[in-house]
């Protein structure tokens, strides 16, 4: 049992103790959504719906902690959700943006390391699931937020053989029918 007693617990034991708590709490959402549903596909369809309806509130919260401005570009977004925003909110503290496109418009995020997938193997009859889809959704939910549409979906993980875990952002445009009045700059 960890805790403040008697003062010995240092707050980066209490972090890798709830990003343990959240991966296996993780775990067995994912293996419910199994379960629950006939393949796959809609299991990943499924973490990605959680993950947007998190997204929206995650983004939330961090936009009154950091006290942030704005961000005006989809590259600027991408910077902040890679440096700040994964660390605070799952513990991943190696997330690089690459392979962007001429126009900026388009990126990899390569994640070197994933405590969703601690402690998980995937069984061979699900190779086609995306074990952290609602990662995808949790960036896709806190852009749409923002005003910001993209696609979000993984390329590679590690969990099904790749060398890396790595999910492909395309900016798709500005949500304007959204924006309040006087931010449409």
């Amino acid at each position: 049992m960890t805790g403040r007693q008697g003062g010995s617990s240092s707050r980066g034991e209490m972090k890798k103790v709830n990003v343990d708590l959240l991966s296996l709490s993780y775990g067995t959402l994912v293996f419910q959504l199994i379960r629950d549903y006939e393949n796959d596909a809609e299991v990943n369809t499924q973490l990605e719906k959680i993950g947007i309806n998190i997204g929206t509130r995650l983004i939330e919260d961090f936009l009154s902690r950091s006290q942030m401005p704005r961000c005006k570009a989809f590259q600027e977004s991408v910077e902040v959700i890679c440096k700040s925003a994964f660390k605070q909110y799952f513990g991943i503290s190696s997330v690089e943006a690459t392979n962007w496109n001429s126009a900026m418009t388009e990126c990899s995020l390569i994640l070197k390391e994933n405590p969703l997938a601690d402690f998980v193997e995937l069984p061979e009859k699900h190779q086609g699931l995306f074990y952290s889809n609602i990662l995808c959704g949790v960036i896709k939910g806190a852009l749409t937020a923002v005003h910001q549409d993209v696609q979000c979906s993984f390329v590679q993980d590690v969990l099904l053989g790749n060398p890396t875990t790595e999910i492909k952002l395309k900016f798709l445009g500005i949500i304007k029918d959204t924006i309040p009045a006087g931010e449409d700059d």
